[in-house]
């Protein structure tokens, strides 16, 4: 074999080994923009979260159980009602900050709770929220955001004959 035959052969070897390494970036890339999408677009989306943690459940409801999680989930609340939050998270993190914001009807913050966590594995968070002269009819917000970055969100309703 000459000179240039060897040549050859040596850069179709280099180009052979390293065509699948390009392709996975690429593949990488196309991950990373997908998940850039806006965390709060329907009720259910979550955005990616910090630390190895995500958020993979929010239940509303009027009581919860000894592990935290709503014992009937509902949408819909009596003014006087105390309304519970179970967040659940899956994952793993020495100190991860999980951030409940309930607002109201015209907009305006009613309640803004931090907790911080340390899961390992699943886990349930709870927060609720409760007004001594009742919460007013209409339809409420509650956000949940994981180290600061919104992941979910649901609407619930206060009505005065539920």
């Amino acid at each position: 074999m000459d000179r240039r035959s060897r040549w050859l052969l040596a850069l179709l070897l280099v180009l052979a080994v390293s065509a699948p390494s390009c392709a996975k970036k690429a593949d990488d890339t196309k991950a990373t923009d997908a998940s850039s999408a806006s965390p709060l677009q329907g009720q259910a989306d979550q955005a990616p979260a910090p630390a190895g943690i995500t958020v993979t459940a929010v239940d509303l409801g009027r009581s919860i159980d000894g592990d935290k999680h709503v014992t009937e989930v509902l949408t819909a609340f009596k003014p006087s009602d105390v309304i519970y939050a179970s967040v659940r998270t899956t994952g793993t993190s020495p100190n991860a900050m999980l951030k409940a914001r309930w607002t109201s009807p015209d907009g305006q913050v009613l309640n803004e709770t931090e907790q911080g966590i340390s899961p390992t594995g699943e886990a349930a968070t709870e927060f609720h929220i409760s007004v001594p002269r009742g919460l007013a009819a209409g339809k409420y917000k509650l956000e949940i955001f994981l180290d600061g970055n919104p992941v979910q969100a649901r609407e619930f309703e206060v009505q005065t004959n539920s």
